[in-house]
C-alpha cells in the first residue's frame, strides 16, 4: 500500500513536467535544449552508474550490457531512418529530416516503459523493506518532472498534436503505477535488468545526441539554448546525488 500511494506522488511529478512542457509550446526550441541535457544527464549519472553497481555486486561482466547499449543506440537509428524514408516515399517527408510524427511516438513509448520499470524499482523496493523502498521512490519522484518533459517535448518536436502528447504523457504517469502492481507477480532478475539499462541508455543517447539537439539548434541557436543544455544536465546530477 504504501508503494502504491508513493507512486501516485509520480504520477502528479510526471504530469507536472509534462504540462509545464504543453504550457511553454512556444518556446520548445528551448525546451528541447534543456530535455537534451537531461536526457544525456539520466543517460550517465543515473543509469550508466546503476549498470556498474549491479556488475560490481553480481561479479558479472560489463561488455553485455555495452553491447547491448549499442544495439539500442543502433536499434532506434534504424527504426527513425526506416519511419523516415516509408514517410518520404508517401510524400509526407517532414522540414527537418529528423521530425516524424511516428518518431514522437516511438520515442514518448520507450520512455513510458521505462516509467514502468521505475514502478518495477519502486514495488520490489519494498519488498526488500520499507526504507529501501521509500529511497527508490524518492529518486523516481525526483526525476518524473523531467520525464514528463521529455514525453511531451518528443511527441510536439516530431510534429504531434496536443491532444497525442496529453494522451502519452497520461500514459506516462500512469505506468509506474502498473509497475508496481506487476511486482505483486514477478521479479526481474540483476542480468536482465543490466541488458534492459543498457538498451534503454543507447535510446536516451540517440534521441538526446541525435534528435533533440539538432533540432533545437536548427534554427535557434544560441548562447543561452547551450547554457540550458548545461543546466538540464546538471540538474540530473544534482537530483541524482540528492535522491
Amino acid at each position: 500500500m504504501a508503494a502504491l500511494l508513493l507512486t501516485t506522488v509520480t504520477f502528479f511529478s510526471t504530469l507536472a513536467g509534462g504540462l509545464f512542457a504543453l504550457r511553454y509550446s512556444d518556446r520548445l526550441h528551448y525546451i528541447m535544449s534543456f530535455t537534451a541535457g537531461v536526457i544525456l544527464g539520466v543517460c550517465f549519472f543515473d543509469i550508466m552508474p546503476e549498470i556498474f553497481r549491479i556488475t560490481l555486486r553480481t561479479n558479472g561482466a560489463m561488455t553485455p550490457a555495452m553491447v547491448a547499449l549499442v544495439v539500442g543506440f543502433l536499434l532506434f537509428h534504424v527504426s527513425e531512418k526506416t519511419i523516415v524514408l516509408h514517410a518520404s516515399h508517401e510524400g509526407e517527408y517532414a522540414p527537418h529530416p529528423h521530425a516524424h510524427p511516428r518518431i514522437g511516438v516511438l520515442s514518448a513509448g520507450g520512455l513510458a516503459f521505462h516509467s514502468f520499470l521505475d514502478g518495477v524499482g519502486i514495488g520490489l523496493g519494498f519488498q526488500i523493506n520499507s526504507a529501501t523502498g521509500l529511497l527508490i521512490a524518492l529518486a523516481v519522484i525526483a526525476h518524473d518532472f523531467a520525464d514528463g518533459l521529455n514525453t511531451v517535448t518528443l511527441m510536439l518536436s516530431n510534429k504531434n498534436p496536443r491532444p497525442h502528447a496529453v494522451l502519452f504523457l497520461l500514459l506516462d504517469a500512469a505506468t509506474p503505477l502498473l509497475g508496481v502492481v506487476s511486482t505483486f507477480v514477478f521479479h526481474i532478475s540483476d542480468d536482465l535488468l543490466r541488458l534492459y539499462l543498457g538498451f534503454f541508455a543507447g535510446f536516451l543517447l540517440y534521441i538526446g545526441a541525435s534528435d533533440l539537439l539538432p533540432e533545437a539548434h536548427s534554427e535557434h541557436s544560441s548562447y543561452g539554448m547551450i547554457a540550458l543544455t548545461l543546466l538540464g544536465t546538471a540538474f540530473i546530477f544534482l537530483a541524482t546525488r540528492f535522491a
